[in-house]
């Protein structure tokens, strides 16, 4: 990932060093009747650390509506707008096209020092990160995203700057977890399962530094409403949920067989892809039974709430919302590297099957669906008892007391 940090501020006329651009400022403590100031740092390197920081600043909003100002950001975004979406489009057809590619890139930035002998190219975000931090103020600074922890590290330790905020990482990989998330400083880490935690102390990482929260999905997930969503199949037809994330080819193919099974109701969401949706609904419009087919949508929750199978690639947030949802899932890809721990998340806890081809995953679906859903009634078991919907609220609640425990009083 170092390289595409690279290219943005190698890019002409973005980012370059300037006179001053020495530290982050020594940011004053709030006095303990303001209101708590929580900046969230976010990137769109991969849903999951959006899903993650959205999760948190929902959740703050919650609990804490009038006595905690919260601000949300993606640096890479705000200060490199149009070229950060070029390098973010780069980013996801590499690890949908050439996966074991980006597997020996995700591999070097684990095994070396690659992201810290690189932060000089992040000229322009230090900068800019300081200027927020000077005017904001904040408490506790929450990322989701390891690369501003090495940010704010290397210029603390630098010039010696006492840190006047509480560093909080949440963690949105699980398991396989690559060393760039704990070789930087942070006063806690937050992690979303007890396999995560153990391999994190295995590295080394001290363990009161450690707290299992769960993924901070959005807190939707654990409203009432919609934790009693799902009710039993109907006329022996199962809700099955296929999310087209890659593999298109492939996609209307399957689409196509599992319309046909006369025990799935069939719903597909195809993002914001027209062309993939008119080729969906062709290939399922003369099914016997009908098909629900979704563009974008911001109802997730519901969807996945509502649903007894989920289809879809491994990837960090689709994963920990269906665990959330207590949705079983049959995962059709995995990226190497930085999904491999999602999948073993899943298979290792009993709550689905990796099934990478659409013979595979038909079978996995008649492994589910017949002898009564058996099979699929202990997939309903074991995910009930690694979900944790309220993980959202969980974080906020931690970063509000630990700010309140750790609060610096001025002299």
């Amino acid at each position: 990932m170092q390289m595409v940090f690279a290219l943005l501020d190698n890019f002409p006329g973005v980012g370059q060093f300037l006179p001053g651009d020495s530290a982050f400022p020594t940011v004053a403590p709030s006095l303990s009747s303001s209101p708590k100031r929580i900046l969230i740092l976010t990137a769109g390197f991969g849903e999951g650390h959006n899903t993650a920081a959205r999760g948190v600043r929902d959740a703050l909003g919650r609990l804490a509506p009038e006595t905690a100002e919260v601000r949300l950001l993606d640096p890479f975004d705000e200060y490199y707008g149009r070229l950060n979406q070029l390098v973010r489009r780069a980013y996801l057809t590499a690890i949908n096209r050439t996966p074991r590619l980006w597997e020996r890139v995700y591999r070097l930035i684990d095994s070396t020092q690659m992201v810290e002998s690189n932060l000089p190219v992040l000229a322009r975000m230090r900068r800019e990160l300081s200027a927020l931090l000077d005017d904001f103020r904040p408490d506790a600074v929450v990322s989701t995203y390891p690369v501003f922890n090495y940010l704010m590290d290397r210029t603390v330790s630098r010039h010696e700057s006492p840190r006047a905020w509480r560093q909080i990482t949440v963690v949105t990989d699980s398991i396989s977890i690559n060393s760039v998330w704990h070789r930087c400083h942070s006063d806690v880490f937050l992690v979303p399962n007890e396999r995560t935690a153990d391999v994190m102390r295995d590295a080394g990482v001290a363990p009161s530094k450690i707290h299992v929260t769960g993924f901070p999905v959005s807190p939707r997930f654990a409203d009432p409403d919609i934790l009693g969503m799902r009710g039993p199949a109907e006329q022996g037809r199962h809700q099955v949920l296929f999310m087209i994330n890659s593999g298109k080819r492939q996609a209307t193919e399957l689409s196509r067989a599992l319309a046909a099974r006369p025990d799935v109701a069939l719903t597909v969401t195809v993002g914001r892809d027209d062309a993939l949706r008119r080729d969906v609904e062709a290939a399922t419009g003369e099914s016997t039974f009908p098909v629900r087919v979704i563009g974008w949508t911001d109802r997730m929750p519901e969807l996945l709430a509502g649903s007894h199978l989920v289809i879809t690639k491994a990837g960090g947030a689709t994963v920990q919302e269906a665990i959330a949802s207590r949705c079983p899932l049959i995962l059709s890809q995995v990226v190497p590297g930085q999904e491999e721990g999602n999948a073993r998340l899943v298979t290792e806890s009993g709550c689905g099957v990796l099934a990478e081809s659409v013979p595979a995953i038909l079978d996995a679906v008649d492994g589910a669906l017949t002898n009564g859903a058996a099979r699929l009634t202990q997939w309903q078991d074991q995910i009930a008892a690694i979900s944790r919907p309220d993980a959202a609220l969980q974080v906020a609640r931690f970063v509000l007391d630990d700010i309140e425990s750790n609060e610096i009083v001025p002299s």
